[in-house]
């Protein structure tokens, strides 16, 4: 099939500054890509490439030139070339997802529970970071909306603070009452890592991810092997593009868990590579948006749902902006839905 593609640069903009340990989010700027038929132009599909600027690994000032050298590619190629797209892991997220959509003609990517409306996916709630009354407040509207698994990022604060936060929502709901995840973002030093992961352990929590900055395996493989608290990567997986890389990674760490981000792991295909290597080695994981709009998160979503994973999952992003493009997700309770009877996306609604 001979394809045409399209380019349109979007830039989301938060209802309120988004804090995390490496700085401040105010916007992002996007790229939809919209790829079509040539012998039948009224077939399109739909994607999205969000990088993070100070976190993804194919982000640069000429990001959206390399995008449209892909996207020429794929013009004249007529095929997406993965190898050469392992790199660019949020180029490579959102061509494949945009072909899914034409080759789907919808917004309904798999075939699903969840793409029929007829089963929710669980997610955690997310609790930005901020001052001590700021994350309070977040942590009791989302106990108030039903959630049952909660996440806070943590390393923004004072860590006695942090404790304090995590304090009283177990002196108000217990460990079988409310799941709590922590994400640390890489914001322990080596020397105190391991009395602060056995701190947090008395809290009874689920999980703390990547309690120590990426790229230093052999800290990181001593610590999951002695805390008391399961460690779920993140940032340690970014930049590990071949499949035997991604092998060594996990094998010399061997992390209880993984958290996959198809825009910043590889795409589609590289997350179902990881997916694959950390279950035949008996490793955890789930799936977490990256900050995408519901363009990308609903991708994601979708592709979630084909695993049945019980676990809650990170889908829970996509209120964050007042532009956001408006695409058949609703959160219910503690479950992200799709809304099978809402009229498809038009591209109109972004240009």
């Amino acid at each position: 099939m001979k394809f045409k593609t399209q380019i349109i640069p979007y830039t989301l903009h938060f209802k309120r500054p988004a804090g995390t340990s490496r700085g401040v989010y105010y916007d992002h700027k996007v790229w939809y890509v919209v790829v079509s038929s040539v012998s039948e132009p009224e077939k399109w599909g739909i994607g999205e490439c969000a990088p993070l600027h100070d976190l993804s690994p194919d982000y640069h000032d000429e990001y959206e030139q390399d995008l449209m050298c892909f996207c020429a590619k794929l013009e004249t190629e007529g095929y997406l070339d993965i190898e050469a797209l392992r790199p660019y892991p949020s180029i490579l997220f959102g061509l494949e997802t945009a072909l899914r959509h034409l080759d789907q003609s919808g917004s309904k990517l798999w075939d699903t529970p969840f793409s029929r409306g007829e089963r929710g996916i669980p997610i955690n709630g997310l609790i930005w970071m901020g001052d001590y009354s700021y994350m309070l407040e977040q942590i009791e509207a989302k106990m108030q909306q039903g959630f049952r698994c909660i996440k806070l990022k943590i390393g923004a604060i004072d860590f006695e603070k942090e404790l304090e936060l995590l304090q009283y929502i177990r002196k108000h709901y217990s460990a079988d009452k409310i799941t709590l995840r922590v994400d640390a973002n890489g914001a322990f030093s080596p020397s105190d890592a391991l009395v602060k992961l056995r701190r947090l352990s008395e809290l009874h929590l689920h999980s703390i991810e990547q309690p120590i900055r990426a790229g230093q395996w052999g800290v990181m493989a001593e610590l999951t092997r002695l805390t008391p608290l399961p460690i779920a990567l993140d940032e340690e997986l970014i930049g590990v593009n071949s499949k035997e890389d991604k092998k060594q990674l996990l094998v010399s760490i061997k992390p209880q868990y993984i958290i996959l981000k198809p825009t910043l792991h590889g795409g589609i295909n590289g997350c179902n590579e990881w997916i694959a290597l950390a279950e035949s080695m008996n490793i955890s994981w789930w799936i977490t948006s990256a900050l995408e709009s519901n363009i990308g998160l609903n991708a994601i979503a979708q592709w979630c749902a084909t695993f049945g994973n019980t676990l809650p999952q990170g889908l829970g992003t996509g209120a964050l902006y007042t532009n956001n493009v408006d695409m058949p997700l609703q959160i219910k309770g503690d479950c992200l839905w799709y809304n099978s009877t809402e009229k498809e996306f038009s591209v109109s609604d972004i240009i």
